[in-house]
């Protein structure tokens, strides 16, 4: 029995070894195939991130595109109001010239109460030698209401112009008289 038992100890020996030496190829193998599991999930996440990064970039680039298309757009247009505002400028600057330069309008105006109404009548008299049609702009700021008429005025004549005429005057109405010869003649109805 000796011999059986020193024959079998080796052989039980080895096939310990064998055992543990499958177990440990096992788990060695179920562990490489777990890291080889993990790191193909890593590679899938990696993906996905790149595609997202690459996604953000190009989001990035198109708004920083846009913002530098506004900018211009943005300085193109403010060159523009620029060239405008000069422009305006320069044509108040002609306006204002033009009309320093005309006489004033050889017609004065007076105020008096209406004979048959309510309101006040204006009194418009022309003068100079020659015929002048004005127009004559009346605007009521408090009613919010504005009107326009033509008026022919004889020389060295005076016109009445009231209710009848078409406008009651009212203490605060804005009155200006309008001919291409003359500097325009504004005032407000005391």
């Amino acid at each position: 029995m000796a011999d059986d038992e020193i024959s079998r100890k080796p052989t039980d020996t080895r096939r310990r070894w064998l055992v543990a030496s499958a177990g440990f190829n096992v788990l060695l193998l179920l562990a490489a195939g777990g890291l080889g599991l993990y790191a193909f999930l890593l590679n899938v996440d990696l993906g996905d991130v790149k595609r997202r990064l690459s996604q953000e970039v190009e989001a990035r680039q198109q708004a920083e595109r846009y913002l530098i298309e506004a900018r211009n757009l943005l300085t193109e247009n403010q060159r523009e109001i620029e060239q405008l505002k000069a422009q305006i400028a320069f044509k108040e600057s002609d306006i204002q010239a033009a009309a320093s330069a005309r006489s004033l309008l050889p017609v004065t105006v007076g105020f008096r109460s209406s004979i048959l109404g309510r309101g006040l009548v204006a009194v418009i008299d022309n003068n100079s030698d020659r015929y002048l049609t004005v127009v004559l702009s009346v605007r009521n700021p408090t009613r919010a209401l504005a009107k326009r008429f033509n008026l022919e005025l004889a020389p060295r004549s005076s016109t009445d112009f009231g209710h009848f005429e078409g406008w009651q005057f009212a203490s605060g109405d804005e009155v200006a008289l309008f001919n291409d010869g003359f500097a325009t003649l504004r005032l407000t109805v005391p």
